[in-house]
């Protein structure tokens, strides 16, 4: 990974850390996303010692908002001229109906829509990165709860009201849209070099699921504290997806444990994934 630039969403606790940590001591230069300013400018000097690579920078910004999404897309763009790996990996439950500033359910607008719109605003530069240098890759960090969407899919109409609201399907719905999305973004940039890929990372003993209420929140404390995975374990596909030489030009794959494995049914419907598509354009002004 030595000469090689990657940006990681989400980088300031868990999985997104521990893989920004891991391809810092492969010798990447890394730029990792975090909300909060203060403990994210704190991750970024606590991985450059434990990683012994000073080239760590830092981006910070709410990426449910879109606006956010694109001041951050903007300052990568005036500073960086290379992304040779962009790891989507931001993400969160919200355990009742929010919306964001943009008027869209909470969880979607930070799981799906900051995926859609930040590999979006830097598709050229990972185009670029790919004809210069050989390839790029994009990864999606999705999670086996997209089966939680339903087999009819995501109710796209359900995401500016709070209709019969209910936490878990809609984070399974944000999750398939990961796939679905990962799906289309990988065929549409077939012949470019830019491979992209969605993963399961499997049940992290993370902070995830920290900010839900009531019974979610017991449950997903319960479920990390009986099976979850160690942070390191969890983020070792993604690391695998970053870097490995034997994945280059493999695209539109659902990973999990370094092995491509089948994603539920519904998540393979081309129709659907053009809809999201063009739903996420429309929502977002880009695409």
């Amino acid at each position: 990974m030595i000469g090689k630039r990657v940006l990681i969403t989400g980088a300031t606790n868990g999985i997104g850390k521990q893989a920004a940590l891991e391809l810092a001591r492969m010798g990447a230069a890394v730029v990792i996303v975090g909300r909060d300013e203060v403990k994210t400018r704190k991750v970024s000097i606590d991985l450059k010692t434990l990683s012994g690579n000073a080239n760590i920078d830092l981006a910070v910004g709410d990426l449910s908002s879109m606006d956010e999404v694109r001041r951050i897309a903007t300052e990568y763009r005036e500073t960086y001229g290379r992304l040779d790996v962009l790891l989507n990996n931001a993400g969160a439950s919200f355990s009742t109906f929010q919306t964001s500033v943009d008027g869209y359910e909470k969880t979607f607008a930070l799981n799906h829509f900051s995926y859609y719109l930040l590999s979006n605003l830097l598709l050229d530069i990972i185009k670029l990165t790919a004809r210069d240098h050989g390839e790029a890759r994009i990864i999606n960090v999705a999670s086996s709860a997209h089966s939680a969407a339903g087999p009819d899919g995501i109710r796209l109409d359900r995401l500016r009201d709070g209709a019969g609201f209910r936490a878990f399907r809609v984070y399974g719905a944000s999750k398939l849209a990961n796939v679905q999305f990962s799906y289309e973004l990988a065929r549409r940039l077939e012949g470019t070099a830019v491979t992209v890929n969605a993963v399961h990372p499997g049940l992290v003993n993370t902070g995830f699921g920290d900010n839900m209420t009531g019974f979610m929140r017991y449950l997903f404390k319960l479920m990390k504290a009986v099976a979850g995975r160690s942070p390191r374990k969890g983020a070792e596909t993604l690391v695998y997806l970053a870097s490995a030489a034997e994945v280059e030009g493999v695209t539109g794959k659902y990973w999990q444990d370094k092995m491509p494995v089948p994603s539920s049914d519904i998540s393979y419907d081309r129709e659907q994934q053009k809809k999201l598509w063009e739903f996420s354009a429309a929502a977002t002004g880009v695409g």
